[in-house]
């Protein structure tokens, strides 16, 4: 690491980090922490009722993780030192002001905390939309309002996502959400209005004293489901993740004031490519439903256009991408997007990652619960929603009433044959559900601001290669083959 000039950029100073517990976070916790000794503090924002339980979340969820081996091996016995001197939980939660830290620890973090990251969020598709708009809008909005108050700092770099652009098709350029602004041409989009809405609808779902208070519960969070999906798609967004997201952002260009932003947008986020750990990743992403699907062999069929390019890039080069534009626009007043992306630079089909799952799992064969060996198939593509009725009509429908009705007439002997099933065909329709628009996406991410930034860091050989997020350097077939597809069922599979 001697001679780099971005690494060194760490040494003595704070930062702040909200999401440490989740995929991206761990990654940056890492890198920092290997690649700068000298970092002063790394102040990790968690979910906990005290600063104990935070410690306990931290040391659970972050640096006992395998992701941190190399740092471990690094510092030997050490390494527990090591980590008490540079970490720092701190028990809050963005949806608060002051990030729901106590009074007793504001003050002094104001003071200390150089540097800024944003990577909480609620990135389910159809999650509540009170709960996503609590974390992906308001959170940011606190992010902000916290970091105004921190008088040395010299950054705020806010996590979000390349698909606020909804399903837009062309030349997707890296520029700022305005406040209000929607994807199809409507002009009432207010924040709001939008908060109130939901609790008007929570209030006018008060049940009487007579309905239990578990009933009310599964009603509001149904409610709140489906009021996120219907709210995000009238002005043209495909699902309540993105469409939060999407206002989260509209809210730091508004507020922005003087303060140094630069949000990140990540396309489809993979398993990491190289450091510290190839394979290596959390929480399931959209691609990878597809390969657990299949390897439990809940997965016949699927709709999608096999010729159609798919947007991915390895989780340490999001993390090296946000490094450098921590560093680069440090201190800067200035509003800064980066679209850390693959489609233009070195654009891979949705074939290619195909055809590298049946190479690994002909090599690698499926076992079933019973502990044989399932016979290798291939997967049904349709990229008409015509034929993908048609079949799933032919294979699973029909054959559902069939087997209902003849387990009615053999007092339940085919129970289990129905189940399995039934729990295939509603895999299928959610995968479809959630999944199917971005099978089809054709819109492609401007990473002009990207590349800029990456001419930049390869004027220092050495930091071009510890913080390397090209993905032209990426043989897609071969990263699928040997590293990701191997790395989902190592650690994902569970």
């Amino acid at each position: 690491m001697e001679g780099s000039k971005i690494a060194g950029y760490f040494k003595g100073k704070s930062v702040l980090i909200t999401g440490s517990t989740g995929f991206l976070g761990k990654v940056l916790v890492e890198k920092i922490l290997r690649v700068e000794p000298e970092v002063k503090k790394l102040f990790l924002l968690v979910r906990a009722q005290d600063t104990e339980s935070a410690k306990q979340r931290v040391q659970s969820e972050v640096i006992g993780k395998e992701l941190f081996k190399v740092l471990k091996e690094k510092h030997g016995k050490e390494f527990n030192r090591f980590m008490e001197e540079k970490i720092s939980p701190i028990a809050g939660d963005v949806i608060y002001e002051n990030l729901g830290i106590e009074c007793s620890q504001v003050d002094n973090l104001f003071d200390q905390i150089d540097i800024i990251v944003n990577n909480a969020a609620t990135t389910n598709f159809y999650e509540r939309y009170d709960v996503s708009l609590d974390v992906n809008t308001l959170g940011a909005k606190h992010v902000l309002e916290f970091a105004k108050k921190c008088v040395n700092l010299k950054m705020l770099l806010h996590v979000s996502t390349a698909y606020v652009a909804g399903l837009q098709e062309g030349l997707i350029q890296e520029k700022p959400l305005k406040m209000g602004e929607t994807l199809n041409g409507s002009t009432s989009l207010d924040i709001e209005s939008e908060i109130r809405l939901v609790e008007e609808t929570k209030k006018e779902l008060h049940l009487s004293e007579t309905d239990s208070l578990k009933n009310t519960g599964k009603l509001e969070r149904t409610v709140m489901k489906e009021l996120g999906i219907k709210r995000a798609r009238k002005y043209g967004w495909p699902n309540t993740y993105v469409f939060t997201k999407a206002l989260g952002e509209m809210v730091l260009d508004h507020m922005r004031g003087d303060v140094p932003l630069v949000i990140i947008r990540p396309t489809i986020i993979t398993s990491l490519h190289k450091d510290p750990l190839p394979g290596w990743m959390e929480g399931i992403r959209t691609i990878d439903s597809f390969l657990l699907g299949y390897a439990k062999g809940n997965l016949s069929c699927y709709l999608a256009d096999l010729n159609e390019i798919m947007d991915v890039i390895p989780g340490d080069m999001v993390v090296n991408a946000m490094i450098a534009a921590m560093v680069m626009h440090s201190g800067e007043n200035t509003e800064k997007i980066y679209h850390v992306s693959s489609s233009l630079r070195n654009p891979i089909l949705f074939r290619t990652f195909e055809q590298s799952g049946y190479r690994y799992f002909r090599e690698n064969p499926r076992v079933g619960k019973n502990g044989k060996t399932i016979g290798f198939k291939t997967v049904h593509f349709f990229n008409t929603i015509g034929g993908f009725k048609a079949y799933m009509t032919l294979r699973y429908k029909l054959p559902l009433e069939a087997l209902h009705m003849v387990n009615l007439l053999s007092c339940g002997r085919f129970t289990q044959s129905y189940k399995e099933l039934s729990q295939r065909f509603r895999f299928i329709m959610l995968l479809v559900d959630l999944y199917a628009p971005y099978s089809f996406f054709k819109g492609r991410f401007d990473d002009m601001n990207l590349q800029k930034l990456r001419l930049e860091i390869e004027k220092d050989p050495t930091d071009a290669e510890i913080f390397c997020f090209d993905p032209k350097i990426l043989d897609w077939s071969n990263y699928f083959h040997q590293t990701h597809i191997p790395g989902v069922m190592k650690f994902l599979r569970k």
